[in-house]
């Protein structure tokens, strides 16, 4: 393992880690530099197994132990080690989950190769909160979605955020980003799958009825928190299908809404 004790923290080595708790710069960090943060020693683990390269690891003295034999196949990776009011200063948060590392990231299949030989996908449109999309990431792996595909305008599945929350399963399911519904919709046609967006909407079926009478290959649409689909989904979708509810509720949390679709439909499968 190439170790590097910290001494300074004014070297533009560490760049990858500076001022994270800085919206802004995370974002023109990790999307623009093509790099993800990876934080903990199980999220890095799952990145190393899907194939990611690591560019860089910053931990406290402890942890060497968990994260070395990790390294094995990457004997040229910086470590990092430092004290932990170090990492709070270089990182701005208190790193409580052991290490963090710089991964490169990976090329975005294209959709064509996820959809050949997929049964249950999942469509996430514009979500805009790195939770929620952590969230329906970790179901997706769960409860056996084949794939999972994001809008232009939906957040990144590889922001920290999302990666901690899903347990790092965005690291497991295969996943891209879709161009317009117009293509999109011809897409899913072609590799013969069935567009099910879960909306409120009168015309729509029960969840129930339609995973009784689940299509061979479903593609579940899921909307942006707060207004849901857009028109544009809700006229490529084939159907529109709605959980129903109790007790005056209309709705539930995107991501809860995606648990209980999949759920409903692998049932179906076993």
């Amino acid at each position: 393992m190439r170790r590097i004790d910290l001494t300074s923290l004014d070297i533009p080595e560490l760049a990858d880690f500076t001022q994270l708790t800085d919206v802004a710069l995370r974002r023109k960090l990790e999307p623009e530099g093509g790099l993800y943060l990876a934080e903990s020693p199980k999220v890095i683990e799952r990145a190393l197994a899907a194939g990611h390269t690591p560019r860089a690891v910053l931990l406290q003295e402890q942890w060497i132990p968990t994260i070395e034999p990790l390294l094995a196949e990457h004997p040229e990776t910086p470590v990092y080690v430092g004290s932990s009011e170090q990492l709070e200063n270089l990182t701005g948060f208190r790193m409580h989950r052991g290490a963090l590392a710089s991964i490169h990231r990976p090329a975005l299949p294209d959709p064509a190769e996820l959809l050949r030989d997929a049964r249950t996908v999942v469509i996430l449109e514009d979500i805009v909160d790195h939770t929620n999309v952590g969230a329906a990431f970790r179901a997706a792996a769960g409860l056996g979605a084949d794939a999972v595909f994001v809008t232009e305008q939906c957040a990144d599945p590889l922001y920290r955020r999302s990666v901690r929350v899903s347990m790092g399963t965005v690291l497991q399911v295969p996943w891209t980003r879709l161009p317009g519904w117009r293509e999109s919709q011809a897409l899913f046609h072609e590799h013969g799958f069935t567009i099910a967006a879960l909306a409120l909407d009168e015309r729509a079926v029960s969840l129930r009825d339609f995973a009784r009478n689940r299509p061979e290959r479903v593609a579940i649409a899921l909307g942006t928190e707060g207004d849901g689909l857009s028109s544009h989904a809700l006229m490529a979708a084939d159907q529109t299908v709605i959980i129903p509810m109790l007790h005056g509720v209309d709705s539930l949390n995107v991501a809860s809404a995606g648990a209980v679709a999949l759920y409903a439909l692998t049932e179906e499968l076993s």
